[in-house]
């Protein structure tokens, strides 16, 4: 398995270490529910070096990524970046990710884990007829992710970098305890906060930087567990689970981010017709009725026929209920309706309900 370079301070704080897509990562240290609340109500510090990051430099680097991406990349200036997919065209996706504009002809795409292989190859595939160059540099970056209200407190007095000045999906570069870093205002658990990404070949420096001053904040590290209710509490998709080579951008409710009129990139005709004919079905979050854990894979019924399976679902920690999402025809979306799951033996009821199913700024009374 491959190993993060922080992968010592796991097992030094303990951490139960799994295999996750090839890399040897914590799934947790003190347990998911201390981690998932430190998140919402403090702050979490999470080791996400297995992501991939991915450089396309050159003359036609953005005519490049426009061509690969749904969203318009031409909006980005350096500091800069978006949440896009690359799509087939079909209009489905081989991943989402982040682009950040690192100069007018260098962008960085951030990708998952489990894909940074695939990815490489599908753009390089297609890179023929542009005045590229495409790099793998997923070996290379460490990134870690500081979420939750208390973050900036903690992280301010570290860096020369007014982070209040630091808006959403903006990024500069700073030093933490001497090693370059650029700082990201972006996440994937639905609070403030940053993604640090560092090429040091000693990171652990900025890791146990990042623990000591956080301590009297109340902050913990946190591993994969955490990190994947958190994300589903915000409604924010995971490939393989919500999003795959079988789901369109826009049954995945992600519409927002096609852009049709900045000319064409893989997958536009495809989408623009869907858009225009209507989808048939759409993913949809849920919640239960009656007792239950709805898991990935579980079978969606309605009036007794199979429809589709769970994509995600669990024990939301922070609303103290099941959450999940699934994709059910167009017409069984709105809010309040009812279907049922399969679980073990028998049925239960489910609801639809609104997402995101977690707003930072919700108090608990108001959850």
């Amino acid at each position: 398995m491959k190993k993060t370079r922080l992968n010592t301070s796991h097992e030094n704080l303990g951490a139960r270490m799994i295999e996750f897509f090839g890399w040897e990562m914590p799934v947790e240290y003190s347990g998911l529910i201390d981690e998932h609340m430190a998140v919402r109500q403090r702050a979490g510090l999470f080791d996400v070096s297995h992501m991939g990051e991915i450089l396309i430099s050159g003359k036609q680097a953005l005519d490049f990524v426009q061509y690969l991406t749904p969203n318009n990349a031409a909006r980005l200036t350096p500091g800069k970046a978006q949440y896009t997919a690359l799509t087939t065209p079909q209009g489905t996706f081989i991943d989402d990710l982040l682009v950040y504009c690192l100069s007018l002809s260098e962008y960085l795409l951030v990708v998952n884990a489990a894909n940074s292989d695939k990815d490489h190859a599908w753009i390089l595939s297609h890179q023929k007829g542009f005045d590229v160059h495409v790099e793998n540099k997923s070996d290379e970056y460490t990134q870690l992710a500081l979420q939750g209200p208390r973050a900036m407190d903690i992280l301010q007095p570290m860096v020369k970098l007014n982070l209040e000045g630091l808006g959403s999906f903006e990024f500069n570069l700073a030093k933490i305890e001497g090693e370059k870093v650029f700082v990201s205002r972006t996440g994937y658990t639905g609070e403030d906060g940053v993604e640090i990404y560092t090429l040091s070949t000693q990171p652990e420096k900025i890791w146990n930087a990042l623990l000591d001053r956080g301590k009297s904040f109340g902050l913990l590290p946190v591993g994969l567990g955490a990190r994947d209710t958190l994300r589903l509490e915000a409604n924010l998709m995971l490939y393989g689970n919500d999003i795959d080579e079988t789901t369109t951008v826009l049954e995945a409710g992600l519409g927002w981010l096609v852009k049709f009129k900045k000319g064409e990139f893989l997958g536009r005709e495809v989408l623009l017709k869907q858009k225009e004919e209507g989808i048939k079905r759409k993913i949809a979050g849920f919640e239960l009725v009656e007792r239950g854990i709805a898991r990935p894979h579980y079978p969606v019924f309605i009036k007794g026929e199979k429809v589709s399976e769970v994509n995600s679902g669990t024990f939301s920690p922070y609303l103290k209920k099941p959450i999940g999402l699934t994709y059910l025809p167009l017409e069984y979306t709105e809010p309040g309706t009812e279907f049922e799951i399969g679980i073990r033996d028998k049925k239960v009821k489910a609801r639809v309900v609104p997402t995101p199913f977690y707003k930072r700024g919700e108090t608990d009374s108001e959850v």
